[in-house]
């Protein structure tokens, strides 16, 4: 027991399963198996996913509530999204949105994104990847969750085609410089602008962002290209 202990991988999330609504529990009862894609060892086929054929591909990790990432299909129907996040409240709510919007570019996928870049996505597959406001895991002994690492930059690097972008975005500082940190370490890559980007139109404001900007807090964009 405890060897298969030390074994485990160490996860960027803990599943707390909060309160699932009852729309978005019947929203996952009744269109889940049309719009989320079952985790498996098979690689995705975009062009049997979506109606849309040769698309742009763009993959989102840890999208939260969804709000966003439905604003951003809904605002770019040319292109196809595959939304990841373990949480069911958030899978529900965006289930709920992609038929409000009626989208026809965006799925998800609920499991490890780790594990679905490991196994679900080809070489060299993806035009763009958003990771917006990851976990900072901020307590330094809890800094070895953190998602954005050198090792897991690499096998987004693997994924991407030439020129194809990663966006990330934080709301804490220490995270961000991390981020620039563990970038010195994966050659693929080279960063848009220097350290930090101004915040793309392509991503919308978040209630909390706006909330926090409010405030006088900032966040920090970090656009790089695969070279």
């Amino acid at each position: 027991m405890e060897e298969n202990k030390k074994n485990r991988p160490i996860r960027s999330y803990v599943l707390r399963q909060g309160r699932l609504t009852k729309h978005q529990s019947d929203a996952i009862t009744e269109h889940g198996d049309e719009l989320i894609i079952p985790s498996s060892n098979d690689l995705i086929k975009w062009d049997l996913v979506f109606p849309l054929k040769q698309a742009t591909s763009i993959l989102e990790i840890g999208f939260g509530m969804g709000d966003t990432t439905a604003e951003i299909a809904k605002t770019f129907p040319q292109i196809n999204f595959i939304g990841i996040e373990v949480h069911s409240p958030g899978v529900g709510n965006l289930i709920n949105k992609i038929k409000e919007y009626e989208l026809k570019n965006l799925r998800i996928i609920q499991h490890d994104a780790v594990e679905i870049v490991d196994t679900m996505l080809a070489d060299e597959s993806l035009d763009g990847v958003h990771i917006f406001f990851p976990d900072p895991w901020h307590k330094k002994r809890h800094n070895k969750r953190r998602l954005i690492r050198a090792e897991f930059l690499h096998k987004i690097a693997a994924k991407l085609k030439n020129n194809a972008y990663l966006h990330i975005a934080t709301d804490w500082e220490d995270y961000a410089l991390w981020i620039l940190e563990e970038f010195k370490a994966c050659n693929e890559y080279t960063l848009k602008t220097e350290n930090f980007h101004k915040k793309p139109d392509h991503r919308p404001y978040t209630k909390y962002e706006k909330r926090g900007l409010n405030l006088g807090h900032k966040v920090w964009d970090i656009m790089f290209l695969r070279s």
